[in-house]
């Protein structure tokens, strides 16, 4: 018979799961989704109607025990030294969306959510601080984004979280959790190689010039070579000489944009793990959804609330 420190070890712990959400990507794209949506008073509420649902849903799909959301608050100094003109080209954030982001902001800990953000630090580079002090928990990671750089962090333990019917294994699924075979499939490398592909590609979203190669051909040429920094050591085994050129004229362009595009994850966490345990505050959230007249939003987050508190009362009778 084992003894108690032998049944201690091989017992099952059950995996915490920590949901990371990248903000400002999700109140743009709920405000560019729905349209034309205001209370009683005239105030746009489409930004945070799309917003609340959208995280709602995230919780139905993926059951999350610890979460955040985490946001933009600046640009970084190495990247901005880097490059001066990084990001210039994004366009400022539409009128309408101001006071919705603001709005938002304060509901996020109503819905149970952290908000993480620290000055002059870009959501991204957060989100990975917190995936890999959470894989070193033995923690899972989902990753609510659709930010490029974040697929570097992809492995066993971390997975993106998308809507998109682009990604759905099944016209049938809601959602899928695009893990390691589904990013070599979807950019032709493993999660590693994703900023060896970027530096060469570049990425006009952010305003990174390239070497003037597409994504698909600065994908093969790192299989081809293993990598980026054997690519580069040996240019003259590039078959193309169209492509040899390019690089051989662009390399310093490229070996910088690889440190543009390489997460910055050493920074100490401004929010510890533990901290993170997801916990709505349901009387502040109705109070607060109901000067938007959400009408049937309202009444799903009453019922909610009235099942978590009868789950509440039993527990406490236990």
């Amino acid at each position: 018979m084992k003894n108690n420190e032998e049944v201690r070890q091989f017992r099952y712990v059950p995996s915490v799961r920590l949901l990371l959400i990248d903000g400002h990507y999700y109140v743009y794209r709920s405000f560019f989704a729905i349209q034309n949506l205001s209370n009683s008073r005239g105030e746009p509420t489409n930004a945070i109607y799309g917003f609340t649902k959208t995280v709602r849903r995230m919780m139905k799909d993926l059951q999350p025990e610890y979460g955040a959301v985490v946001w933009d608050e600046g640009l970084p100094q190495r990247r901005t030294e880097l490059q001066p003109a990084y990001k210039e080209t994004r366009k400022e954030m539409p009128q309408p969306m101001v006071p919705q982001l603001d709005f938002i902001q304060k509901l996020t800990p109503l819905l149970g959510f952290k908000n993480i953000s620290l000055p002059n630090t870009e959501a991204d580079d957060l989100m990975g601080c917190y995936a890999i002090a959470a894989c070193q928990r033995g923690w899972e990671v989902v990753l609510a984004t659709n930010d490029k750089d974040l697929f570097q962090l992809v492995n066993s333990k971390t997975k993106i979280y998308t809507t998109a019917k682009a990604d759905l294994f099944s016209p049938k699924d809601a959602f899928a959790l695009i893990g390691e075979s589904e990013v070599v499939a979807k950019w032709d490398v493993p999660p590693q190689q994703i900023g060896d592909v970027l530096a060469i590609a570049g990425d006009s979203v952010d305003n990174i010039p390239g070497a003037g190669i597409g994504r698909k051909a600065a994908a093969a040429l790192i299989r081809e070579h293993g990598g980026l920094d054997a690519l580069l050591n040996n240019l003259d085994r590039v078959k193309s000489q169209r492509s040899r050129e390019k690089l051989l004229v662009a390399r310093d362009q490229i070996l910088q944009n690889r440190k543009m595009v390489e997460l910055e994850c050493s920074t100490q966490l401004p929010v510890g793990l533990d901290e993170l345990k997801i916990a709505p505050d349901y009387p502040a959230l109705l109070e607060t959804l109901e000067k938007c007249e959400f009408k049937s939003l309202l009444q799903e987050v009453r019922d909610e609330a009235s099942k978590a508190g009868t789950a509440r009362q039993s527990e406490l009778l236990l």
